[in-house]
């Protein structure tokens, strides 16, 4: 986009525009009078001079019709140029075709140049949206094609008739295990696509903050006392105003992944303060196998996964760090990770206080 004209430009541009209407109404009146004097001293006339006033202004008016004509009889084929040019483009963006960009360098100038650029601008980002729309589209078809293959290829195995019991009760748990999956899919999908519509409207209140926390902990003990981890809390008690159910996921989602990529014996430790800077801080550090440095740019990314270090051992579709920064970021917070590999791996979030 071309930058906009400061007000000073604006009054500079306005003065040149008004000077140089004046200076062709000046131009057509003196032309109109040198032309008609020229005409009465070959061809003496009996009128006043009021008369020849009037005569003199009504040749003044037709010289500056006569311009005009003639401006924009040489200017309307620039304009037909440019005109078919935008429904060309206008034409090829409505069957899908995003990849139009207007050459205009040089060609188009001041508010036209501007809606040129508006246009490139507009293709731009509606090729990005595409863009997202088939990757995305992509990955679900990928995420769903795995449980369904695996579900298709144990049903049809528990057909055979030489199965032992035990042996149809791992395949029917198999089953069982994807179709939670498939249902964990269908979940996020729908709670992502709530976050993402603007009309849908999230209550907010106030509630504590460090007691909602240590709920989640303690709710989570099954799994890290299984895992023989030393858990840390180390929270002062919060007020915030928010959304108690959606802030709930955030927490359960970085605490669930703090104990799967911890090893036996390791430590997580979650730490909530106010700061000096008006927000509440939340840190939640494991002593887990880490994040490599390239995949902790694109851990938020919708279906990303990461290392296959990370993944191999254990499921998920890649969406809950998705909707972790998807809630954040609706509550004005924002969040960041840090991590070093085989040492651990510490997720920040702020939130603003009430």
């Amino acid at each position: 986009m071309k930058r906009q004209l400061s007000i000073g430009e604006l009054i500079w541009h306005g003065f040149l525009t008004f000077t140089a209407l004046i200076l062709a109404c000046g131009g057509a009146f003196t032309g109109a009078y040198f032309l008609t004097r020229w005409y009465y001293e070959s061809h003496p006339v009996p009128w006043s001079d009021y008369v020849v006033q009037l005569v003199n202004c009504g040749v003044a008016l037709l010289l500056i019709i006569l311009l005009i004509l003639l401006v924009n009889l040489f200017s309307r084929p620039k304009q037909r140029v440019f005109w078919n040019e935008m429904m060309d483009a206008f034409r090829r963006i409505a069957k899908g075709d995003f990849s139009v960009v207007i050459d205009q360098e040089g060609k188009y100038h001041g508010h036209i140049g501007e809606f040129v650029d508006s246009i490139n601008e507009m293709t731009q980002e509606l090729k990005q949206v595409e863009r997202l729309r088939q990757q995305f589209i992509s990955d679900v078809s990928h995420e769903i094609q795995s449980p369904l293959t695996s579900i298709r290829g144990f049903a049809s195995t528990l057909q055979r008739e030489d199965l032992t019991r035990e042996e149809q009760r791992r395949y029917l748990a198999i089953i069982e295990k994807e179709t939670v999956r498939l249902s964990r899919l269908s979940d996020n999908l729908l709670k992502l696509a709530s976050l993402d519509s603007e009309d849908q409207e999230w209550p907010m209140a106030s509630y504590r903050l460090d007691t909602q926390i240590e709920h989640i902990i303690l709710a989570c003990e099954p799994q890290w006392l299984q895992k023989s981890l030393d858990i840390e809390l180390d929270a002062v008690p919060c007020e915030i105003n928010a959304n108690e159910e959606l802030m709930s996921q955030v927490w359960q989602n970085l605490i669930h992944n703090a104990i799967k990529f911890t090893p036996d014996g390791g430590s997580i430790r979650v730490f909530l303060r106010p700061t000096d800077e008006g927000v509440l801080l939340a840190e939640i550090s494991d002593t887990g196998i880490g994040i490599q440095p390239e995949d902790q740019k694109r851990i938020f990314e919708r279906f990303y996964k990461g290392d296959k270090q990370r993944t191999r051992t254990t499921e998920g579709n890649g969406l809950g760090l998705s909707i972790v920064q998807k809630i954040v970021r609706l509550h004005k917070g924002t969040i960041r990770v840090q991590s070093i590999l085989g040492v651990g791996t510490t997720f920040e979030v702020r939130l603003p206080k009430p």
